[in-house]
């Protein structure tokens, strides 16, 4: 198995999972923005990477949603527990809606592949739009953080978080209607070919 600089970008994203989560323990919402931000960073240059110079890999396409889900789903709980965020609150119910729906979709995509041997889930663009509100949410509490009396920030950062919790439900029941469709999809080739 060859290391593609996609790759190692994906894993060192991973690396900085904790880091982002002790600079929250230690109430420095500074210094968790700024590693939030060279994560991002480290998103888009491993996507524009592999894309660009063709080094995508299979194990890429596995370490790199694993990279993303690891630091949002952080985010998401460590920024909901009030002792550990100074900013602007992720509501709980807002954090549960996010990780609800990501093992929604393993769940979803775990049974179709063992019944229906179906093994390609894209992302939808409403899937994509999503997790760039998810990011920005993420990026607005950490900047309330940082500066707690700018009341725009926070108004800002509730309005993403509400409509991150909007979005994450229609894109969980998209998702939902689609594997439906595939499914039925395999059954109705699974009878022409018997």
């Amino acid at each position: 198995m060859t290391f593609t600089i996609p790759n190692l970008l994906s894993l060192l994203r991973m690396g900085l999972v904790p880091l982002f989560i002790i600079t929250l323990v230690n109430n420095d919402p500074r210094k968790a923005l700024l590693i939030f931000v060279v994560a991002g960073v480290t998103d888009a240059l491993d996507g524009f990477i592999a894309r660009f110079w063709n080094q995508r890999s299979l194990l890429g396409a596995y370490l790199d949603p694993i990279a993303d889900k690891l630091l949002l789903t952080s985010a998401y709980v460590v920024l909901s527990i009030p002792s550990l965020n100074h900013g602007t609150q992720i509501p709980l119910w807002v954090t549960i809606l996010v990780i609800a729906r990501d093992v929604l979709l393993v769940v979803v995509g775990l049974v179709l592949y063992l019944a229906a041997g179906i093994r390609k889930f894209p992302p939808t663009v409403l899937s994509k739009i999503n997790t760039v509100l998810q990011v920005a949410a993420v990026v607005l509490v950490l900047i309330s953080g940082t500066l707690p009396e700018n009341r725009s920030i926070d108004v800002a950062a509730v309005t993403a978080l509400y409509l991150v919790a909007g979005l994450t439900l229609a894109s969980g029941l998209d998702y939902v209607y689609r594997m439906a469709r595939l499914e039925k999809k395999a059954e109705k080739l699974d009878r022409t070919q018997a």
